[in-house]
This record gives C-alpha cells, sequence and structure tokens, in this order.
C-alpha cells in the first residue's frame, strides 16, 4: 500500500540532489551540499516505514512485493550506470585504475559500496576524486537499512511492542555510536551503517508519529512554522557545514532535524506548499535518482581525462550532460520497467545485476584488459598503488602508545613525524634482513599530516597534538639512544598546505601557510627541540625530499586517454623548485646550530638543479606529488643508514 503522493516531497529530494550535484561540482560555492545525502536518508526512511506500516494495518503487508518494489525502483538505474562506467573506464583507465573500478562497481552492485570504501580509506587512498562510484556508498547505507528495518517492524508489529519507543531507542543508539566515534574512527562514522541508521530511523520514527496522529487536525500556524524551520535548517546546514567538520558526528542534525521538519509540516506549510512543490523542483525531484547516479561518474571522469580538477566551464558542462541522461533515464529505463509488473521483469532485472557483479568481479580480476594496456603504462599505473611501508615491522606499543617496530639490537632509535618518515621504513627492513648483528631496534612513531614542532597546530586535524605530544614524551625517554625527526617540511613551510597551521604563540595564532608571519616561530621551535633533545642523545634531522605535481608518476605520460597515451622519453628527472631548496639549506644550518646531524635527502637525489624521478630501470621512484616509492627507498636510500645500523665498535689495538 502505498503512501498518498506528495510533490512537497519530490521537492525537498530536488533540495537534496541539487545541493550534492553542486558540492561536487562547484565545492567551493556550496561547501556543505554533501549534506543532500543525509536529507535523502530521512526520505527514505519516511517513505519506507508509512508504506511498511500502512500496509501492516491493512494485513496485506508482503516481503515479497516490498522488495519487488525496491528492485523495480533501484535496479533499472543503478545497472545501466555501473555498465556505462564500466565501459567507459575501459576506454580511458590505466590497468591498476581499471582494476580498482572493478572492485567499486561490484561493491554497488552488491550493496556493499560503503564497506568497500571504508577498507580502502587511508592516508595513501586513491583521491576521492577519481573514483568514479565512489557515491554508491549512500546506496549501500540504505538497502543495508532496507534488510533489516522491514522484519524489524513487522516483528514490533505482530508482538504489539510500543512501536515509537523501540524506534526512539534504536534511533539513539544508532546516533551515539555516530557521536563517540566520529572523531577517533572518523571513516567507521562516516561509512558504517551502525553509526547512519539513525537518519533513516529519523524518517521512520516522523511517519510512525504521523500515521499515529492521522486524522487530528493541526492549526494552520503550525505546519508554517514547521516549513519555515525545516528550510532553515538545511540551509543553515549547507552554509555552515564543512568537508573538515567531524561530519556526520553532531552537525548531522542540521540537514536530518530540517528534512524532518519540512516532511512533518506537510504539503500545505508555507513553503512546501510555495517553493518545494513549485513545479520545477517537483521535476527536478523526479529524476533525483538518476541524476545522483550519473553526475558522479561524469565529473570523476572529466577530472580523471584531464589529469586536474575540471574548469568551471567543463564542470557545468557535466551537470548539464547528467540532467540530460537522468531525464532519459526517468522517461524511458525508469518508467518502463515501473509500468510492467510481471514476474519476467523482475527476472530481467535480477539477471541484469548478476551480469554486472560478473563483469565487475572480472574487472577486479584484470580481466579484460584496458584498451591502455602497454606495459610501461602499467608500470607507472602500478606505482601509485605502492604504498605499503610499513610490510614486515611489528605492531607494539612504546610506552602505551602504538608504533611499529623493526631490528633487536640494544641500541634504541625512534624516528618520529609524519608520513615523510613512514616511508623510510622499507630501508629499515632491507637492513634488518642484511645485517641483522648491525641493525637497531627502531621505532617509528608518526601520525599523518602531523608537524612534528611543538605550538603548530591545525583545527582540521584534532588527533596530531596529543600524538605529537606523545611522541616527544618517548624521545626524551632516557632508554632511546637516537631520535630522528622528519616531516614534509615542504608542506608546511614552503607552499599552500590544504591544511591550514598556525603557530600558537600565546594568545595569537600566526598563520604559516603561504610564507604567513608563523613560519619563522615555528623554524624556532624546531630549533630549540632538536637542541633540547641533542643534549641528551645523538639527533638526526631527516631534510625533505623533493617534491611537487612534476614528480608524480602520471606526469611522465603523455597524449590524451581519450586518445593514445605514450611514456615520455625525457621522464627521468624534474627541476628541483627554489624555495624547497632555500628551505633545505634553512634546514640544514638549523641542524648544524642544534647540535644535530642533518641528513639531506636533496643531496642524494638531485645534481645541479635536477632531481631524479624515475629509478634505473625507469619505473617511477614517486608514489604521488611528495612520498616516495617503496621500491626505491627499499634499494636506494642509503643515505639513511647511518640512523638504522649500530657503528661499528673500534678495533683494540695489539698487545
Amino acid at each position: 500500500m502505498h503512501p498518498k503522493y506528495r510533490p512537497d516531497i519530490d521537492g525537498l529530494r530536488a533540495v537534496a540532489v541539487a545541493s550534492v550535484v553542486a558540492y561536487h561540482a562547484f565545492p567551493k560555492a556550496l561547501p556543505g551540499g554533501f549534506v543532500g545525502v543525509d536529507i535523502f536518508f530521512v526520505i527514505s526512511g519516511f517513505l519506507i516505514t508509512t508504506i511498511i506500516l500502512q500496509s501492516q494495518a491493512a494485513g496485506d503487508f508482503s516481503y515479497r512485493d516490498f522488495y519487488a518494489r525496491r528492485v523495480r525502483r533501484i535496479f533499472p538505474a543503478l545497472m545501466l550506470v555501473l555498465a556505462a562506467t564500466l565501459a567507459f573506464g575501459w576506454y580511458v583507465l590505466l590497468n591498476r585504475e581499471f582494476v580498482e573500478l572493478g572492485k567499486q562497481a561490484a561493491g554497488g552492485a552488491a550493496f556493499i559500496a560503503n564497506f568497500v570504501f571504508w577498507g580502502e580509506a587511508g592516508y595513501f587512498d586513491t583521491a576521492a576524486e577519481t573514483k568514479p562510484l565512489l557515491h554508491l556508498w549512500s546506496l549501500g547505507i540504505e538497502e543495508q537499512f532496507y534488510i533489516f528495518w522491514p522484519p524489524l517492524l513487522a516483528l514490533a508489529w505482530r508482538r504489539r511492542w510500543p512501536m515509537l519507543r523501540v524506534l526512539w531507542a534504536l534511533a539513539v543508539v544508532s546516533f551515539l555510536i555516530n557521536v563517540l566515534t566520529i572523531h577517533p574512527f572518523r571513516t567507521a562514522a562516516f561509512y558504517s551503517p551502525l553509526s547512519r541508521f539513525w537518519e533513516l530511523m529519523a524518517g521512520g520514527i516522523l511517519a510512525c508519529m504521523r500515521l499515529r496522529d492521522a486524522g487530528v487536525t493541526r492549526p494552520a500556524w503550525r505546519s508554517h512554522v514547521q516549513s519555515v524551520l525545516g528550510v532553515g535548517l538545511i540551509v543553515l546546514g549547507l552554509v555552515m557545514i564543512r568537508a573538515d567538520k567531524a561530519f556526520p558526528g553532531w552537525w548531522a542534525l542540521l540537514p536530518v532535524l530540517g528534512a524532518a521538519s519540512c516532511i512533518a509540516a506537510g504539503p500545505q506549510g508555507v513553503l512546501n506548499r510555495y517553493l518545494l512543490s513549485n513545479p520545477l523542483m517537483v521535476g527536478i525531484g523526479l529524476i533525483s535518482y538518476p541524476l545522483y547516479l550519473w553526475h558522479w561518474p561524469l565529473l570523476s571522469y572529466a577530472r580523471i581525462v584531464q589529469g586536474a580538477a575540471p574548469s568551471a566551464a567543463v564542470s557545468a558542462a557535466m551537470v548539464a550532460a547528467s540532467v540530460v541522461l537522468a531525464w532519459l533515464t526517468y522517461r524511458t529505463v525508469e518508467h518502463a520497467v515501473r509500468t510492467r509488473t510481471q514476474p519476467a521483469t523482475l527476472r530481467v532485472l535480477g539477471g541484469s545485476a548478476v551480469a554486472v557483479l560478473a563483469v565487475a568481479v572480472a574487472v577486479q580480476l584484470g580481466l579484460p584488459a584496458p584498451r591502455h594496456d602497454n606495459p610501461m603504462l602499467q608500470t607507472l599505473s602500478n606505482a601509485s598503488s605502492d604504498g605499503e611501508y610499513y610490510e614486515g615491522l611489528a605492531s607494539e606499543t612504546l610506552d602505551g602508545h602504538f608504533v611499529r617496530r623493526i631490528g633487536e639490537g640494544t641500541r634504541k632509535v625512534l624516528v618520529i613525524g609524519d608520513s615523510h618518515i613512514s616511508q623510510y621504513a622499507p630501508r629499515a627492513r632491507a637492513l634488518a634482513r642484511s645485517a641483522p648483528d648491525a641493525m637497531s631496534t627502531t621505532y617509528f612513531f608518526e601520525y599523518p599530516a602531523c608537524a612534528p614542532v611543538p605550538g603548530m597546530v591545525v583545527a582540521i586535524n584534532p588527533g596530531c597534538a596529543p600524538r605529537r605530544a606523545q611522541m616527544l614524551k618517548s624521545a626524551f625517554d632516557p632508554k632511546i639512544d637516537v631520535v630522528m625527526v622528519g616531516a614534509c617540511w615542504n608542506c608546511y613551510f614552503t607552499g599552500n598546505f590544504y591544511m591550514p597551521y598556525v603557530f600558537q604563540e600565546g594568545a595569537s595564532a600566526l598563520p604559516i601557510n603561504d610564507g604567513g608571519p608563523g613560519i619563522e616561530p615555528a623554524l624556532a621551535s624546531l630549533q630549540k627541540l632538536l637542541g633540547e633533545l641533542a643534549r641528551h642523545k645523538k639527533v638526526y634531522l631527516l631534510l625533505d625530499n623533493p617534491m611537487g605535481s612534476d614528480f608524480e608518476p602520471g606526469r611522465m605520460i603523455a597524449g590524451s586517454r581519450l586518445g593514445t597515451m605514450t611514456v615520455l622519453a625525457t621522464a627521468g628527472s624534474a627541476v628541483l623548485p627554489p624555495a624547497q631548496e632555500r628551505l633545505n639549506d634553512r634546514l640544514r644550518a638549523i641542524a648544524l646550530a642544534a647540535g644535530a646531524e642533518p641528513i639531506d635527502a636533496v643531496g642524494q637525489l638531485c645534481r645541479e638543479g635536477r632531481c631524479l624521478r624515475t629509478m634505473p630501470d625507469g619505473a617511477p621512484a614517486y608514489l604521488d606529488s611528495n612520498h616516495l616509492r617503496p621500491a626505491y627507498i627499499r634499494d636506494h636510500a642509503r643515505y639513511v643508514d647511518p640512523v638504522f645500523l649500530a657503528p661499528a665498535a673500534p678495533s683494540r689495538a695489539g698487545n
């Protein structure tokens, strides 16, 4: 039994999808647009719960009919988009990228995309903008909700449990999981159904309350207030929430409560009636599902093909194309399927899902190879997935804190910093194998994008300051004989780093990015730290390796993904940016002044202003724009050997 059609809910769908599309195409124009997904969750929870409870009340609820409707609603557009995305991926992607796409497509077809992307998330994960099916994580959440929600409601109905209390209790538990995990396990809080179900349950609770109060006349002013309040909360969420906020967390209450308030207002609420029920809004709402499916693959492929963020004109063209494709999908595919309720239709849809899933799994396994299957292109493609630095190191605790360890020597070495010290773990592992007697017990104590400089803070990396405090406490521990301090110094001090670090000095916060006034006090703080450590133990300052877009493996490729791609013959080196050379000289002087020994990576990687970006066999030396590959570090980073190997004992004179 379907609820009475409400055009204002389609208008609310339009708000949701327009927000998401605008955010993905023009993120600076609507930085909170991603909350449109949360609006979708509330709408879905409300409609599904209404359908189930009305059918239960009428005595005609059927699991078969319920899931048949879900298949007819979800499968047609989804399978079309998955097939088209795989086909275009075969044409433009490199080998490793195409294999990754197969994994994404399999997750999307099986409605477990949220778990797939949760498992992939990490510091060295592929950029989100180059994952054409990333947006299917939300569809996975919804379909997982549809698995357990109908049986739960049916059980509560049969047992005559207090429905609202049950729903409130479950929603509160899910919300608490969300707020309790958002800081320590941010990725899990984002992708886990347990921390997202409360948003769909909010719509379910609203449906239960409206069905309970059916027939009760409400004053018109209440609907108007709810309508204005709902739209206001949604707008507030769109303008206040940012990607660097702890989201969902408490922030998700803005779009969730806003959507619930709009739905609760009913079609006669003032903004529901005149804004959300506007024919244009309703029209966008009707194509919102295929529009959501089409827009992200188009924007993602535009970035992949161009090798950079697409221009505003290209993004606008992709949005226009996605609207056209969405309308065609709605008018042809979706409309045709919805008017055919025969069992054969379900068999065809089920067969299409199995076929797409089978193709996706085959692609994941390497069959077929993509069009760009040149062996050297594949070597370049594989370079960017070679990011497992800590393979072979033990995971344990040092002073109660998680670290990685290699070696068994009596000399104890502590390496502290960010991912630019993590990249040297493969060299330590190689030395532990080739020279186990000389290898020190070495601990890697790091935190991604966290400058090991007291006083440097950044709001969007809240775990940095406490982790750094733990690093420094261990560094001063007398049982540690040697400390190496390293970081992506070029990130923090020579450019516009994506994390806006400041130097906290008393009550003032001095910006560091773009040559800000915080640079000098930050460097002074680093020198002070090195000096204090050097009074008690041997200290090394690991200077940074060259970095920049010219060092990305992809820059070694010429041609177009839409045409022919070849490897550049002059790909072996790139120019050392002058600002990095100046910073390198400055850091070397700081180390010497503090009594620390500088380790000059630039001195090993560069000659006469040009720095290598390939290994002797022609394969890339870099993982991305700033990290050296484990394969290069393992075999060629000999300049860090003195840190890890205990000095040979001096020979004794004869009797």
